[in-house]
């Protein structure tokens, strides 16, 4: 464990004051159940959630005054939503260092997003606490920084679900209809999702969440939606 814990620390560019409460921050809880154990890093989750989310829009403010209060708003959503969050701790190596039970364990909750956005979190709370906010601010905008770039230059990751819903209603007057399909065993399930306008397939996509496949259905409907000519409905 000592291990994790300095990789983990070499890549942040720090080094913890108090090793339990890093410790701590990766303790899931179906490993504090298992064990015994009194603490999780949920507390220190709720904390890195505020931290992350005063330090991302503090610096979105400041970073692009051209950009409208609506569109900060979907900036933030689009840094510190859980696929970008489980995939700044993949590049960490949260998935390897979390602590969890052995049913997570074998479920693959090493690579679950929702497990590894969590971990992030509360790897964030932790900095705030053991170095204050100005190591926690040099932290965040290491981390995020060029995702907030990327997807100011129109790049990287969306909410997808959101924009679909907000054009479909602006344009059509509907908003979109998921179906969902599932398969595999409970450690390697696959989802597909089909998005409906006014009844008509217009989106898929396939994902190890609910969440992913949606956001795969939706990005796809989107685009579909933003580039054909015939209202939803018509024929072509």
């Amino acid at each position: 464990m000592s291990r994790r814990l300095s990789s983990i620390e070499k890549a942040l560019g720090i080094r913890f004051k108090d090793p339990a409460l890093h410790e701590a921050a990766l303790t899931h809880r179906s490993f504090a159940f298992e064990q015994g154990v009194p603490t999780t890093n949920e507390r220190l989750e709720f904390l890195g959630d505020a931290v992350l989310g005063l330090v991302i829009t503090d610096l979105a403010y400041r970073a692009f005054p051209e950009l409208s209060e609506g569109e900060l708003a979907k900036l933030r959503a689009a840094t510190v939503n859980m696929t970008i969050l489980a995939g700044v701790a993949r590049e960490l190596g949260l998935g390897d260092a979390v602590l969890l039970g052995k049913g997570e364990e074998l479920s693959g909750g090493r690579n679950k997003a929702s497990i590894l956005a969590d971990a992030m979190e509360a790897v964030l709370g932790a900095v705030y606490l053991d170095q204050g906010m100005r190591t926690a601010q040099r932290v965040i905008r290491q981390l995020f920084w060029p995702r907030m770039q990327a997807y100011a230059r129109g790049e990287g990751d969306r909410d997808y679900k959101t924009s679909l819903q907000e054009l479909a209603a602006q344009e059509l007057g509907r908003i979109p209809e998921y179906r969902v399909m599932e398969r595999g065993p409970d450690h390697q399930k696959e989802f597909t999702a089909t998005v409906y306008l006014a009844g008509r397939d217009f989106g898929r996509g396939i994902g190890h969440s609910k969440k992913e496949a949606e956001q795969q259905a939706a990005r796809e409907a989107f685009r579909r939606l933003t580039v054909e000519e015939a209202p939803v409905g018509e024929e072509r």
